[in-house]
């Protein structure tokens, strides 16, 4: 199902984000006190990268929220952009956090500190149920927003990392081989950074108004070339104004056609049901030779 502006996401993820937020937060400042008494790198990390999550959270929610303010003349689509903005900066902080991990890791695997381990694996054992249990919140969100795919992607990965430390616990807590402990911390940085990197180029798509990667433009093309009576077809532009919408403009030559609004409206319908497209303007030029936009030149669609 694709999301338009008559079709907003449903209120409950506002919920979701206060309640995401307050687990998190409680859950840094316990790890993070474990993490400095048992002097455990993998539980310092982890709540540092904890505490990224808290912000990312924050960022979404405030994206998801003003994207529900009020069109006016000044702002036509409203503040729907913000949800690109609050993707793109999840996926920044989310690479702050993997550079932060990685050399506090390298430091400390030059030297090692011993570590409580039974603390270690009970504290991060609940991490795994809180990270899990919120990213549930966001599961089925994240298939049609990408900023909600960020903060599922962020909680879901969490719960894996802290099983990670969990299991970095028990092999030394069996072993006695402190090493570990960093060692886990540079995994964690590298499973953080491949789960991010989609994150990011997608959102670096959308702030540069590229075509999203869910659209293939040369689809859309042939489409409107195939229309009855076009010719040719220019100035075609797609984008997204949010994480969840899709725009679309183009100019579409007809000679010797009447206007047709029923064809307007089965190409938006069209757009819409084929290539979750939202909001389309079509402009028809009917008489080529008096009507030229101008923007038909060769090198240009």
């Amino acid at each position: 199902m694709h999301q338009c502006a008559n079709h907003p996401l449903p209120d409950r993820y506002g919920r979701a984000f206060l309640i995401g937020v307050l687990l998190n937060t409680s859950f840094v400042i316990v790890e993070a006190g474990f993490g400095y008494w048992t002097e455990s790198l993998a539980l310092l990390a982890d709540a540092g990268h904890n505490l990224s999550d808290v912000l990312g959270l924050l960022m979404a929610w405030a994206g998801y929220s003003l994207a529900k303010v009020t069109p006016d003349l000044r702002h036509s689509y409203g503040w729907r952009g913000t949800t690109i903005l609050a993707a793109l900066s999840n996926s920044l902080l989310l690479l702050l956090a993997v550079g932060g991990i990685t050399w506090e890791a390298i430091e400390r695997l030059q030297d090692p500190a011993s570590v409580d381990a039974p603390v270690v694996i009970a504290v991060a054992a609940i991490g795994v149920f809180i990270n899990t249990g919120t990213a549930l919140l966001f599961a089925k969100g994240r298939k049609s927003d990408l900023n909600l795919r960020g903060a599922y992607l962020h909680m879901a990965a969490d719960a894996l990392l802290s099983l990670g430390v969990v299991i970095a616990g028990v092999v030394i807590w069996l072993t006695g081989n402190a090493w570990i402990d960093p060692l886990i911390s540079l995994l964690i940085g590298v499973f953080i950074f491949l789960g991010t990197w989609n994150l990011l180029r997608e959102s670096i798509t959308l702030a540069i108004h590229a075509v999203p990667t869910k659209i293939d433009p040369n689809d859309v093309l042939k489409y409107l070339e195939e229309i009855p009576g076009v010719t040719d077809v220019h100035d075609l532009h797609i984008w997204a104004i949010s994480t969840t919408e899709v725009a679309l403009t183009a100019h579409l030559e007809r000679p010797n056609q009447e206007n047709d609004d029923a064809l307007l409206l089965q190409i938006r319908q069209v757009l819409h049901d084929r290539f979750g497209i939202c909001h389309s303007t079509i402009q028809i030029e009917r008489n080529i030779e008096h009507a030229d936009c101008g923007q038909s030149a060769d090198g240009t669609l």
